[in-house]
């Protein structure tokens, strides 16, 4: 069972050492896009933010409306 925690252990200290060394060219590849400054010049950018939460707010709202269903079924199942 040591073993098996040790070589755990090991892994998980790899793989943060891989995550550290990455995590440079991660944050770079966050530079602004020329498109968003496009949108953003034109004032467009409020009419991507709004359909995105538009999409969000529909996804939300049809889990939830999803889980009460299930939930409702769940009730009525015999046991």
């Amino acid at each position: 069972m040591k073993i098996m925690h040790k070589m755990a252990a090991l892994l998980k200290s790899k793989y943060l050492l891989t995550l550290a060394l990455f995590l440079p060219f991660i944050s770079r590849a966050q530079d602004a896009a020329p498109m968003a400054e496009t949108f953003r010049s034109n004032g467009k950018i409020y009419v991507v933010v709004l359909v995105i939460c538009t999409i969000f707010a529909g996804i939300i709202l049809f889990l939830v409306n999803l889980e009460r269903k299930i939930k409702k079924l769940e009730k009525n199942q015999p046991k």
